[in-house]
């Protein structure tokens, strides 16, 4: 998929990954990461998710990475945010007291910009990725972030053949493979659900790099 289709997106308006209201799995099974709660959390493809202002009134800093532009500036108006430009070799964004958004192509995210990351928060990226994209995301972010770093990742399966991504299926083998080198990649929840008349499965894994 090329940048322009993200950005044709939010130009349009028409983004139905958005979510009006703070994800309820990250409410509760966050604290399944048996984190501190001060730690840096990587928020990747992170649109303009309520769910950053939830972890960011948790305690944690949160460095949000969005290819667009204006994704971030209306997460910002629409939360009524102060926030002063951001300066980075590869990336222009914000810098507000405790959260980093930084805009631009994520795989230009280093390891030196993860090393106080303790935490990725993934509710819409893996799943907004084909198979090939989704290669290099997992392969990414296990080459820049610190070893045992832990994810929360929302994930969703459905028969691919009957409905267009994105959001893409993404088998919980295909997880399990893209992730083969982590040290923990567990289940907590799943259930039923239908996605436009389609029967799908939503799950919530733990995963530890």
């Amino acid at each position: 998929m090329q940048a322009d289709f993200w950005h044709d997106m939010w130009e349009s308006g028409v983004v139905g990954f958005h979510q009006t209201e703070i994800n309820g799995f990250l409410q509760q099974y966050w604290q399944r990461l048996g984190l501190h709660g001060d730690e840096t959390v990587l928020v990747p493809l992170c649109g303009k998710s309520l769910d950053m202002l939830w972890l960011s009134g948790q305690g944690h800093k949160v460095l949000g990475v969005e290819l667009s532009q204006k994704a971030l500036d209306e997460f910002l108006d629409e939360n009524k945010l102060t926030s002063a430009p951001l300066v980075h070799a590869h990336f222009c964004g914000y810098q507000l007291a405790a959260m980093a958004l930084l805009c631009g192509d994520f795989f230009h995210l280093s390891a030196a910009d993860c090393e106080v990351v303790k935490a990725v928060y993934d509710r819409a990226a893996l799943v907004a990725l084909p198979p090939e994209m989704r290669k290099q995301y997992a392969a990414h972010l296990q080459t820049i972030l610190p070893a045992g770093t832990k994810m929360l990742l929302v994930n969703l399966e459905y028969d691919q053949s009957l409905l267009n991504g994105p959001p893409f299926s993404v088998p919980e083998s295909e997880i399990r493979q893209l992730f083969a080198n982590c040290s923990r990649i567990e289940v907590v929840f799943e259930q039923s659900l239908q996605r436009k008349g389609v029967a799908a499965q939503e799950k919530v894994l733990l995963i530890e790099f």
